[in-house]
């Protein structure tokens, strides 16, 4: 069967990652490397070399004619790429978020839609089996459930270049927020109706519009609640950055990330997928009011690291293409979740309660 030829956009962690993923697996080759400074000749040396290099998107389209393009660049151009990318007729993956606003998003699955390509969200827990588990394990606590979860880095050196250059176009909880929306709304399959959200400007690196510390909540139509953190930063606290919780009336479930949380390297991409343990707690009680069942540790003998999951990722891209998947659920989501994070965003601005 013949390879699906793929442009690589963007050459940063995540390019990177897809780009070897690429390299690695039967059935992708990659046919043009793109990015505007000196991260392609990089990741060119780190695939071994001999790969086209471009510095314009526009021009690397037109030249290398791929099947495929993979875009992992800066929020504020993945609507422009995927649709350019759609009309000539490639297939897309594109790093969540899917566009840098909700009409952008929704033109860009309309233009897949169009075309007949396949549209794939870089949702990257979606193929992480310690977070699938978790999700099903939270719909089995009956309802309402209280969902806590927060992901904040006290980023420096290269990390906070990349978050700083993040912020021209999104916030914290909109760029990382749309992870754990996507979450919440697989855990309770409920319509989520109302968010509230608050954030703080630590810095004066950034633009004045935005912020680099930001908490959201969520209220669903089921009566579950949630709640999400984001902070970037080299001022940022390490204490407690990583919380994966969730309670329903019949216990709790959650990710324990003890090695990472211990490592103090918060801004560390493979420690925000390394899951380590999930622990479920049982709220029955015994006629002493004692618990009646001992708290249980599941260590998933499949825990796979950054790359692993990135190469997941790309088989479940491949499988799109080849078997013709029905990703309209797929696209929905990727919008959906995108605008509740911009709700949340509009919250944080305003001051106000926002409903969906």
């Amino acid at each position: 069967m013949k390879n699906i030829r793929v442009l690589v956009v963007g050459c940063g962690n995540m390019g990177a990652s897809h780009a070897q993923a690429y390299q690695s697996l039967d059935g992708f080759e990659i046919c043009g490397i793109v990015s505007r400074g000196n991260s392609k000749e990089l990741l060119n040396e780190l695939l071994g070399g001999g790969y086209a290099l471009f510095d314009q998107y526009e021009d690397a389209l037109a030249k290398t004619n791929p099947d495929a393009v993979c875009i992992s660049t800066y929020p504020d151009t993945h609507e422009t790429f995927a649709i350019a990318a759609l009309e000539k007729g490639c297939h897309v993956f594109i790093e969540k978020p899917l566009a840098d606003t909700v009409a952008g998003a929704e033109r860009v699955v309309a233009a897949a839609k169009k075309a007949g390509k396949k549209l794939v969200t870089g949702y990257i827990l979606r193929h992480h089996p310690s977070w699938q588990y978790f999700i099903q394990s939270a719909q089995t606590l009956g309802k309402p459930l209280v969902m806590r979860m927060n992901l904040n880095q006290q980023s420096h050196g290269r990390m906070w270049t990349v978050h700083r250059n993040l912020m021209q176009s999104l916030s914290p909880i909109v760029d990382c927020g749309v992870h754990y929306i996507d979450v919440m709304c697989q855990m309770t399959r409920s319509k989520p109706i109302q968010v509230c959200a608050i954030g703080a400007r630590l810095t004066e690196e950034i633009p004045a519009g935005n912020y680099n510390y930001g908490m959201l909540q969520i209220r669903f139509e089921d009566g579950s609640v949630g709640w999400y953190e984001a902070g970037w930063g080299p001022m940022i606290s390490e204490t407690a950055f990583f919380v994966k919780d969730v309670i329903g009336p019949k216990g709790a479930v959650s990710i324990v990330a003890r090695s990472a949380s211990a490592a103090g390297h918060s801004d560390d991409v493979g420690s925000h997928t390394k899951t380590e343990s999930i622990r479920i707690h049982f709220a029955d009680l015994n006629m002493q009011d004692e618990f009646s069942k001992k708290d249980e540790w599941v260590d998933l003998k499949d825990e796979p690291d950054h790359q692993e999951l990135c190469n997941r990722e790309q088989l479940y891209f491949l499988n799109a293409i080849r078997n013709n998947s029905d990703l309209a659920d797929h696209m929905e989501d990727s919008v959906n979740s995108l605008r509740i994070a911009f709700a949340c965003d509009e919250s944080v601005r305003t001051g106000q309660v926002v409903q969906l």
